[in-house]
């Protein structure tokens, strides 16, 4: 994978297939709680943060707020980008999914991840955007999400709010 998050072909997953590229958003309020959705396509107890995939030509960064507004109805002039994962981070797919999402073209995600202050209310959040994601939201830290994602993604989630600790727990503005 590019930096620009484009796919690199020499790069292959454990099922021959490339890694899709994707976004996703670490969206903190000012108590400190991170925003957690429920799938609506999920009817186990499977949260996540806001995350998609990047569109030809598109950066990852330009993916990801337009990925928090696409799920959360957030205009993005209400945050501020704190933070980036420094590598691209990816996951597998479990056998018994690859073939079945995405059309059949992707074997996991390569994922590049930012930490985004969320300067609104409440009430500026609306998931009933025109293609929903989730069927629920709230604040939750980062240990209740993790135990909410699907397993899978979970190392993922927890590699990710290890990168951004610093400004989780409080050390870093």
């Amino acid at each position: 994978m590019t930096d620009d998050g484009t796919f690199d072909p020499a790069e292959l997953g454990p099922a021959g297939l490339p890694y899709r590229p994707c976004a996703g958003v670490v969206l903190v309020n000012g108590r400190g709680q991170v925003f957690a959705g429920h799938r609506i396509d999920n009817p186990s107890d499977a949260w996540q943060m806001p995350q998609g995939g990047i569109d030809g030509g598109e950066d990852a960064r330009a993916a990801a707020l337009r990925e928090l507004r696409e799920e959360t109805g957030i205009d993005p002039a209400l945050c501020e980008v704190l933070a980036e994962t420094p590598d691209w981070v990816r996951y597998d797919l479990p056998p018994e999914l690859v073939g079945r999402i995405w059309k059949g073209r992707f074997g996991g995600q390569r994922q590049k991840w930012y930490l985004v202050r969320y300067d609104g209310t409440d009430d500026q959040i609306d998931i009933a955007t025109e293609h929903p994601e989730f069927d629920s939201w709230r604040w939750m830290t980062p240990a209740e999400i993790s135990g909410k994602i699907v397993p899978f993604k979970r190392d993922v989630y927890d590699r990710v709010f290890t990168a951004f600790a610093p400004w989780l727990d409080g050390r870093q503005d």
